[in-house]
C-alpha cells in the first residue's frame, strides 16, 4: 500500500450520452439514451436527466424507452467518442507516462511516476481542479469525476462518490472509514452474482464483509476469492497502474432483431465475423491458438464452445472454418438470438499446424459476400438515430429519425443554436453521411487506438 494519495481515477460522466448532448443543442438538458436501437438492443449510457426515470446501463432499450419515453434513443456514434477519448488520454498523459486506460471514458493514472509530490493534499486538490477544468476545455464541454488515493479500488470508489463532475481526494488513513458504510456492490469487482451470494450470508454492506467469518467465505467462495474479500473490505489493494495490458480474447458477437433458424445463414455471419476478429488480431501484432463461438438462443440459454488448434493463426478462413464446424455441433433448431466468434491464447508469432484441414474450403467469394449480407441483416435504413449528416444546401445536421422512406434531419451541430427540422426522401441525393466535427485539441494518430490497452476486446452488433 502506497503512503500517499498518488493514484488517481478518471471517469468522464454519461460519456456517450454527454457527447451527444454537446453536439445536439436540442438535447442539452433533456434525457439521452445511447445504445442498441433494436427490438432486443441494451442501452449503453444513459444521460443523467434520463436517470431520474430509472433508466440505466445494460437495461434493455425496450424496457428504457417504457421508462423514458420523451427520451430521444440515439445509436451511437463510436467515431466521436474516440475522437474525444483520444484528447483525455492525452491530456492524462501530460501528467505521467503510466496510464491504464480501461475504456474509452475511464483511466487510472499514477501521479508518483509523473514526479508530482503528492504528500501536500492541497496541492493535489488544486492539480485535480486545473485537470478537469482543462479537460472541459479541449472537449469542448465534457465533464468528468476525479478520486485519487494510496489504491485503486479506493480512487475509483471516490470518483464514483464524486460523480457527477466532481473530484476527492482520499487523505491516507481514512480509506476503511470511506468505505465501511457503502453498499459492497461499490466494491470495484464485485458483480451481481456475487452480491446475491453474499447475501445469502447476511453480507449487504462493507461493514458486514469486515465482521463476516473467513470460514463462511471460504466455503462459499474458495480461500482465494474469500481472502480478496477480506482484502478489498479493509482498502488492501496493492495493485499498480498498468500502462500496457496485453488483450487476452478478441471476438465479435452479433445480436438479431428476430431468431436466425437457417443454418447456411449463420455460417455466412461467422464468416463475416472472422474477418473483423482477423483484422483486429492483425492489428494487434498477435495470433490465435484458441478459436471459441457464443450462442444465445430465444430463451436465454447459452452455450460456448471452443478448439485449441495445433498452431496459431491469424487467418480469417481458418477461424471461420473452425467456428462454423463448432457451431454443427450444436442443436439449435429454435433459432439464434446472439452469435459470436472469438480468438484467444495468443502468440507473437505465426505456428504453422501440423494439419490445416481446412486448406482451400473456405473461398474467397464467400469471404467476401458474408460482410455485404451481415450489413443488409442489421441496417434497416441507410440512416441511424443520431448520425452525422450534411445537405448539399442546408448544411450540417443530425438524423432526427428514419422510416422506410423518410428521414428526417435537425439542422445543428455543437457551434450553433438548436436549429430547425426538416424531412426528406430517404434516398435523397442531397444528404450525405458525415464525419464529426473536429475539435482543436485533436490531432489523430493513425497507429494510435486506446482500443490497444483493453484486456478483452468485443466488438458488438445489435
Amino acid at each position: 500500500m502506497r503512503e500517499e494519495a498518488s493514484i488517481l481515477h478518471l471517469d468522464l460522466d454519461a460519456f456517450f450520452a454527454s457527447v451527444e448532448q454537446r453536439d445536439k443543442p436540442s438535447l442539452r438538458g433533456k434525457p439521452v439514451i445511447v445504445g442498441g436501437i433494436g427490438g432486443r438492443g441494451v442501452v449503453s449510457t444513459a444521460s443523467y436527466e434520463a436517470r431520474v426515470f430509472g433508466v440505466h446501463s445494460a437495461m434493455r432499450m425496450v424496457d428504457a424507452r417504457a421508462k423514458a419515453p420523451m427520451a430521444a434513443v440515439l445509436s451511437g456514434r463510436f467515431q466521436a467518442y474516440r475522437q474525444s477519448s483520444r484528447i483525455v488520454m492525452r491530456l492524462l498523459r501530460e501528467l505521467s507516462p503510466l496510464i491504464e486506460p480501461l475504456s474509452l471514458d475511464e483511466a487510472y493514472v499514477d501521479l508518483a511516476a509523473g514526479g508530482i509530490d503528492c504528500s501536500d493534499i492541497g496541492a493535489v486538490e488544486k492539480l485535480v481542479t486545473e485537470l478537469r477544468a482543462e479537460l472541459h476545455k479541449r472537449t469542448a464541454g465534457l465533464t468528468a469525476s476525479v478520486g485519487v488515493a494510496t489504491a485503486k479500488s479506493i480512487a475509483k470508489i471516490a470518483s464514483e462518490t464524486a460523480k457527477p463532475d466532481g473530484q476527492l481526494i482520499v487523505v491516507p488513513g481514512t480509506e476503511v472509514e470511506l468505505i465501511t458504510p457503502l453498499a459492497v456492490r461499490a466494491l470495484p469487482g464485485i458483480g451481481p452474482a456475487t452480491m446475491e451470494r453474499l447475501a445469502l450470508l447476511g453480507i449487504r454492506n462493507v461493514a458486514d464483509l469486515q465482521t463476516a467469518s473467513r470460514t463462511e467465505l471460504v466455503h462459499e467462495f474458495g480461500i482465494r476469492a474469500a481472502d480478496w474479500l477480506k482484502r478489498i473490505a479493509f482498502a488492501r489493494d496493492d495493485r499498480v497502474v498498468e500502462p500496457y495490458r496485453e488483450a487476452k480474447s478478441i471476438s465479435m458477437e452479433d445480436t438479431f432483431a428476430t431468431d436466425i433458424t437457417d443454418r447456411a445463414e449463420l455460417e455466412r455471419i461467422i464468416a463475416s465475423d472472422s474477418v473483423v476478429v482477423a483484422r483486429q488480431l492483425a492489428k494487434h501484432k498477435v495470433f490465435a491458438r484458441t478459436v471459441t463461438i457464443k450462442v444465445r438462443l430465444p430463451d436465454f440459454t447459452t452455450y460456448t464452445r471452443s478448439r485449441t488448434l495445433s498452431g496459431a493463426t491469424d487467418r480469417a478462413e481458418r477461424i471461420a472454418h473452425v467456428a462454423q464446424d463448432l457451431l454443427r455441433g450444436l442443436d439449435t433448431p429454435q433459432g439464434v438470438r446472439l452469435l459470436g466468434v472469438g480468438t484467444a491464447n495468443f502468440t507473437q508469432a505465426a505456428q504453422e499446424e501440423l494439419f490445416d484441414e481446412d486448406a482451400g474450403r473456405i473461398t474467397e467469394e464467400v469471404r467476401l459476400a458474408a460482410p455485404a449480407s451481415r450489413s443488409a441483416r442489421h441496417i434497416h435504413a441507410s440512416w441511424h438515430p443520431g448520425d452525422d449528416i450534411i445537405h448539399d444546401t442546408l448544411g450540417r445536421g443530425w438524423v432526427w429519425g428514419s422510416g422506410d422512406t423518410v428521414v428526417t434531419v435537425r439542422f445543428e451541430n455543437r457551434d450553433t443554436g438548436i436549429g430547425p427540422v426538416r424531412s426528406f426522401e430517404i434516398d435523397d441525393p442531397a444528404l450525405h453521411h458525415a464525419d464529426p466535427l473536429p475539435l482543436e485539441w485533436d490531432t489523430p494518430e493513425p497507429e494510435e487506438s486506446n482500443l490497444d490497452h483493453y484486456t478483452d476486446l468485443v466488438v458488438s452488433v445489435e
